[in-house]
């Protein structure tokens, strides 16, 4: 999947959290995500918004990316309460991005049909 169809695909599912997202859907839209985040940062320092639109960017993005955590584990055949090991500081985060970059099921799992 290419830049400009992750991005799309991230919008389009928005509040989507059923069904799977392919490794490169996932890592395009973050990049889209983290990459805006950083100009909207600093334009809000250039302005002096004080975080406003870092804020209202933040809630814009937020079920998109939750939404999307959920499908690329739902593509390696974890269910989502996996996000949960997050909470455990630094271990958590490895082993999510562990689970994220792993490859996704290749054949139907109980989430659905592979994403291509």
């Amino acid at each position: 999947m290419s830049f400009g169809e992750a991005v799309k695909s991230g919008f389009s599912n928005y509040v989507k959290f059923k069904g799977r997202a392919s490794r490169s859907e996932f890592w395009w839209f973050l990049v889209f995500v983290y990459v805006i985040a950083i100009f909207v940062y600093l334009i809000d320092n250039a302005v002096g918004a004080r975080s406003i639109i870092s804020v209202i960017w933040s809630l814009a993005v937020l079920l998109p990316v939750l939404g999307l955590y959920f499908r690329r584990l739902h593509d390696t055949d974890r269910s989502a309460w996996w996000l949960l090991i997050g909470l455990i500081p630094f271990i958590g985060t490895i082993v999510l991005i562990v689970f994220w970059a792993s490859n996704g099921t290749a054949d139907d799992n109980k989430y659905g049909a592979p994403v291509s």
